[in-house]
């Protein structure tokens, strides 16, 4: 069965649908790369498209849960286009991979994380042959990637995969089955992809992974370490971020690294998922309370303006109040900058999912609500620390009430410009912090700051001058 367009005239669109984490994101801009390759155009809305991928995420249950909900509503949409394509890709396609197939008539095809470069000839065997394709599998060797093949969303600031898949095994992740094994590039790849970029204008670059500092080049051994001096050291980038790092294999080559090499940035995500040695245990992290708190003494020690964030995990099968209390008081001695709070959510095919969930739902949720509570208060108290400092603000877009630019700053805060709503994402500018909240600073453009105040000064001369009062006041050393 060969597939009509309702309109020949007309290109074909795809528009794509992404949940989860950053390599998600990048998988999504990759599925646009690779059928712009094939003449097909990126649509705005699922309803406006041809064909519509869902990205998805399976990390925890209400994500997954999402995407079957998602899936109910295009069903319908299809019903009334019977041209249009759907296809489940992503760590949901990987972990039911079949079973979506058979479970959901009005999907197309599933393609898994390790499949991406095959979209192109998965969605030319719907077309042409009428089939039904699941594509699942992962090359074991390297990581097959496209670098000129994705399409970034934004011209100023991009990711790049550097390892996929995770070793660790933790008891509660479902990442190793449906990313697999840790599969690398080679350094010098990387490098290259890096430096085409920014020669095409981009100002930040984030090096991704699941375990990113996991790191080796498979051909020469060479680390993270190396690869941000390598990506650091390129002429014109300006920022240099990585992300998601594991305690584990953090080394202190790696804190060198970032110390000495400028374009890294002072934020740094280092999830701790409990200040429990006992539930870290039954979590398999393979660090200790203890081990994690060193580490965060030496990356302070040697970057005294780093921003920590990280991932936590509370009602963790066995976690008792006790347990929670020692997160609790991690968390007071730490002061993370951000956090991304879950009550521990059952995965398939995973260790913990076998075992005895004696934590209720309602006492799990409490004790999210007093950790997130602790947490509001550390980060305001931070952000208002930064009151009347001057930042590098590298602009993003509008703020979420489309009101004043916003962007963000070397140590990851958010910060909105108030009184500027019409620069360009891209733009570097020197913000007045004059506000701090829990989850953002409120700031002042220093050019226009510093405008303002000599506007000022000249009234008070002026009014100073008709008066014939004496004025005194060293304009030079204002702030």
């Amino acid at each position: 069965m060969v597939r009509e367009l309702s309109d020949p005239r007309k290109a074909r669109s795809v528009f794509v649908e992404t949940w989860g984490c950053q390599m998600n994101v990048l998988d999504g801009r990759r599925f646009v790369g690779l059928l712009g390759r094939e003449g097909i155009v990126e649509a705005r809305s699922a309803e406006e498209a041809d064909v519509v991928l869902l990205n998805t995420c399976s990390v925890r249950d209400k994500a997954e849960q999402k995407v079957y909900d998602r899936i109910g509503r295009l069903a319908k949409l299809k019903r009334e286009r019977p041209g249009m394509v759907i296809g489940v890709c992503g760590c949901v396609a990987q972990q039911e991979a079949e079973g979506l197939l058979a479970r959901l008539p009005h999907v197309d095809f599933v393609l898994g994380t390790g499949r991406i470069e095959a979209l192109p000839s998965v969605l030319r065997r719907v077309d042409e042959e009428g089939d039904r394709p699941c594509e699942t599998g992962f090359d074991l060797d390297e990581v097959v990637y496209t670098p000129g093949a994705v399409a970034h969303a934004v011209p100023h600031r991009a990711g790049i995969t550097v390892i996929e898949g995770c070793n660790k095994n933790c008891t509660f992740c479902v990442v190793p089955r449906t990313r697999g094994r840790e599969r690398n590039r080679r350094l010098r790849d990387v490098v290259d992809e890096a430096r085409s970029l920014v020669e095409a204008g981009v100002l930040e670059v984030e090096l991704l992974g699941q375990t990113v500092n996991a790191f080796l080049d498979p051909e020469t051994g060479e680390d993270l370490a190396d690869l941000l001096r390598a990506v650091g050291a390129l002429p014109g980038i300006l920022r240099l971020r990585f992300v998601t790092s594991h305690p584990r294999n953090f080394s202190d080559r790696l804190i060198a690294a970032m110390c000495e090499t400028p374009a890294v940035v002072t934020a740094l995500h280092l999830p701790v998922q409990s200040g429990s040695d006992a539930v870290l245990k039954r979590m398999k992290r393979q660090y200790t309370r203890a081990e994690y708190l060193d580490l965060v003494a030496r990356l302070r020690a040697a970057i005294p303006s780093l921003a920590l964030s990280t991932d936590v995990i509370v009602g963790f099968p066995g976690e008792t109040e006790a347990d929670f209390v020692e997160t609790l008081s991690l968390f007071e001695e730490v002061r993370f900058a951000g956090v991304f709070s879950f009550t521990y959510s059952p995965r398939p095919q995973t260790a913990a999912l076998r075992w005895e969930h004696d934590v209720t739902s309602p006492e799990a949720s409490a004790r999210l609500v007093r950790l997130e509570a602790l947490q509001q208060g550390v980060q305001r108290e931070l952000n208002r620390e930064l009151e009347g400092q001057t930042l590098e603000v590298l602009v993003e877009g509008l703020d979420r009430k489309r009101r004043n630019s916003s962007g963000r700053t070397r140590c990851g805060r958010v910060v909105n410009i108030a009184g500027e709503s019409e620069l360009a994402p891209g733009t570097l500018v020197d913000v007045r912090i004059e506000r701090g909240f829990p989850n953002s600073l409120l700031g002042r453009r220093r050019e226009e700051e510093e405008a303002e105040e000599g506007i000022s000064l000249k009234g008070a001369a002026d009014a100073a001058s008709a008066a014939r009062i004496p004025l005194s006041l060293d304009v030079q050393n204002l702030p």
